[in-house]
């Protein structure tokens, strides 16, 4: 395939999706990365896109919503990298809630094995995905169907949440940075889900490493109230995802990394819950975005994400660990 092909196929999935990451684009056009990344630069200097962590979107500074269609053949193999990892969270008896999303439908096929669970959720998909097992019990919100990601949405949602209380939400969204916290698209999803968080004693959010760095309209979840962050492990070369999850562990954000060897690392914080009580021992590993070749206290390329790692086996195989905050 010619440049110029690989360019404009490159710009329609844009175009049709929103947002596709570099891993995908490459899958689709054949060709590598390296190659793909040029691409993207190249129609970026042009102004028909913007590069983001990882990936592409649409001009113009927020990304908009895809439809859940291409959604769900975007990030799949990182999707179920997080889904596994973030299973190991919940345990046995526990109530929690689930917000709708093509990563939180991947985390609700992994919960059907759970004992005793109650899974609030204003999503078809996962109440879809956990309807035939027979040991938790679903527990669907009211509201107006939202036929593009299949959730109920409006006030009938908001209030059926009210004086409800669970352990912890799982929520997803369209982007995620340090400055904003989580953000989504859509009004309406944007005000559901800060209903859910409302009920919940810890907020953990599933996005892929495509997702950090992107800023949309509706601003759900600050970045002061998300308790942890479960993401798949970055490109190498994606020294901008490393800078971004370095400032959420500023903020006091605890980071779960899923995927690919030397994938988490962790401080003195709180233990993990869940997969985190089965620790392994400690050991030092590459952190994400981080040049292997760097040594301790070196300067220039990606952030060093300072700490030592205490890694947790998760049951999808991932390692997790939370990253300290920079000392200042």
């Amino acid at each position: 395939m010619f440049a110029a092909e690989r360019r404009q196929l490159i710009l329609e999935m844009v175009r049709a999706n929103g947002a596709v990451s570099l891993r995908e684009l490459a899958r689709v056009v054949q060709t590598s990365e390296v190659t793909v990344r040029r691409d993207v630069r190249a129609l970026e200097a042009e102004g028909l896109l913007d590069r983001r962590h990882g990936g592409a979107v649409l001009p113009g500074g927020f990304t908009r919503e895809s439809g859940f269609p291409q959604k769900s053949h975007l990030a799949t193999a990182e999707k179920t990298a997080i889904a596994d990892l973030a299973a190991g969270f919940v345990e046995e008896g526990e109530a929690i809630v689930v917000g709708a999303g093509t990563t939180t439908q991947e985390l609700a096929r992994r919960l059907a094995r759970v004992p005793g669970l109650t899974v609030v959720t204003n999503s078809l998909l996962v109440a879809q995905a956990l309807a035939h097992a027979n040991r938790v019990e679903v527990v669907m919100t009211g509201g107006t169907l939202r036929g593009s990601n299949y959730a109920l949405v409006g006030s009938g949602a908001e209030q059926s949440l009210q004086g409800l209380r669970v352990s912890r939400a799982f929520l997803s969204g369209s982007g995620l940075t340090a400055e904003r916290g989580l953000s989504t698209s859509n009004m309406l999803s944007a005000s559901v889900d800060r209903a859910l968080v409302q009920a919940a004693g810890e907020v953990v959010v599933l996005a892929d490493h495509t997702k950090l760095g992107s800023d949309t309209m509706f601003q759900t979840v600050p970045t002061d109230v998300i308790t942890r962050l479960v993401t798949d492990e970055p490109p190498a070369h994606d020294d901008r995802a490393a800078t971004e999850l370095q400032a959420l562990a500023d903020q006091g954000v605890q980071i779960a990394v899923a995927g690919g060897p030397g994938a988490g690392h962790a401080t003195g914080q709180p233990g993990l819950e869940g997969a985190g009580d089965r620790r392994a021992p400690r050991r030092d590993v590459p952190l994400p975005g981080q040049r292997r070749s760097h040594a301790p206290g070196a300067t220039g390329g990606a952030p060093q994400l300072r700490s030592a790692a205490s890694m947790s086996e998760s049951p999808g195989g991932g390692r997790v660990a939370d990253l300290a905050p920079r000392r200042r």
